[in-house]
């Protein structure tokens, strides 16, 4: 069952839209001291996956340009999958590159690895957020990172009803409902509420790829919150299961006083910066500090402090991250290709919380979800 779920989850995420791309590398930042291996690290560009693309320049600021090599996968990838395949391969003609991180793990992936691996057989392989089955990249790469977005079904209520919350609206539409991760995700979030005595509401919102568009998805949740808080009162939870939805969510609960307890995507960078008018100066990009400050500030200001929250750090810079100081391990030789208790306290630290449940795919040990704690604003 979980195999078919993971399936699923990857055909949503590349629906929804969670991926990036390019061909250009990261600045350089400086020489930092030679460990005396290097890592290769692919990621998609700024425009597209920004959260990686600054998680991969913080990399790159912490251990110079000598020890990370960053590139990354063009945009349109699943039309240009050999130039993805020559981008991954390109890193392994290099001797001293140890380990090589995909995130996100687009398709490609899986080839390159076993091209790779025709001629080496020393590297590691870590990906992330993989848009290839799953059975397919867990016998290719050491292991796999991947947010646990049924676990999240009982998360985000619980921490709804920790900030106050007595109704739970769920917005989501017909062709989300069809995909069966988000429909059992649903199903997680109306049990959970009943357990914790939480009134589930389900409301259906357009769909923003049909005749209305995205202005039109988005003009409802606008005109819709305030109807619901009217109805449900102002200890409601908002959750909506679309990207493109949650900037005019945010500002509507903003508006009526409601609660906003976690975004489809979970990041401080998701939709908060645009709905609250927050500008990142230029040495501010990647700053997730920086970000949770301004997010505080702004929603303080308008006398709304715990009433929003967010995970502490984006999940795909926390698996960025993660990877990294894994590969930085191993590259010395502290830990063997997989050692999942490692992984585990290296997630713990980088996402700044000791209590990271993480699951496993079944059938792929090496297959990690995991989900982190959050930051009420």
């Amino acid at each position: 069952m979980k195999k078919k779920l993971l399936s699923l989850l990857l055909i949503t995420l590349l629906i929804i839209g969670v991926t990036g791309c390019g061909n250009k590398q990261a600045p350089a930042t400086g020489d930092k001291e030679n460990l005396g291996f290097k890592i290769g690290l692919v990621t998609g560009t700024v425009s597209q996956g920004e959260e990686e693309f600054r998680a991969a320049e913080n990399a790159v600021k912490k251990y110079g340009k000598d020890v990370i090599k960053h590139v990354t996968y063009p945009d349109k990838f699943t039309q240009e999958q050999e130039t993805t395949i020559a981008q991954i391969t390109g890193l392994a003609a290099d001797p001293e590159v140890k380990a090589i991180i995909i995130l996100q793990a687009v398709p490609g992936s899986a080839a390159a690895i076993d091209k790779i691996k025709e001629e080496r057989d020393d590297i590691l392989f870590i990906a992330g957020v993989p848009h290839e089955d799953p059975e397919t990249i867990a016998s290719r790469a050491d292991f796999i990172l991947e947010t646990d977005n049924l676990k999240r079904g009982e998360t985000i209520v619980e921490l709804a009803e920790e900030m106050g919350a007595k109704t739970f609206i769920h917005y989501s539409f017909p062709r989300h409902m069809s995909y069966e991760l988000l429909a059992q995700r649903r199903d997680v979030m109306k049990d959970k509420c009943k357990e914790l005595g939480l009134e589930f509401v389900e409301v259906d919102a357009p769909d923003p790829t049909g005749d209305a568009g995205i202005s039109g998805a988005q003009q409802f949740m606008i005109e819709d919150v305030p109807r619901q808080v009217e109805k449900y009162g102002k200890d409601t939870a908002f959750f909506n299961t679309n990207c493109s939805m949650q900037e005019p969510l945010i500002k509507s609960v903003l508006s009526t006083g409601a609660i906003y307890p976690e975004q489809c995507c979970p990041s401080p960078y998701h939709a908060y910066p645009g709905a609250l008018g927050i500008e990142i100066p230029e040495d501010k990009a990647g700053d997730v500090d920086y970000m949770l400050e301004q997010i505080s500030a702004k929603i303080k200001e308008e006398g709304a402090s715990g009433r929003f929250a967010t995970w502490k750090v984006p999940a795909n810079m926390a698996m960025v991250d993660a990877a990294v100081e894994y590969a930085v391990a191993y590259g010395k030789g502290e830990v063997e290709k997989f050692n999942k208790d490692k992984v585990i306290e290296i997630l713990k630290v980088v996402c700044k919380d000791d209590n990271v449940p993480v699951s496993e795919l079944e059938d792929a040990p090496n297959f990690l979800m995991f989900v982190t704690g959050s930051k009420i604003f």
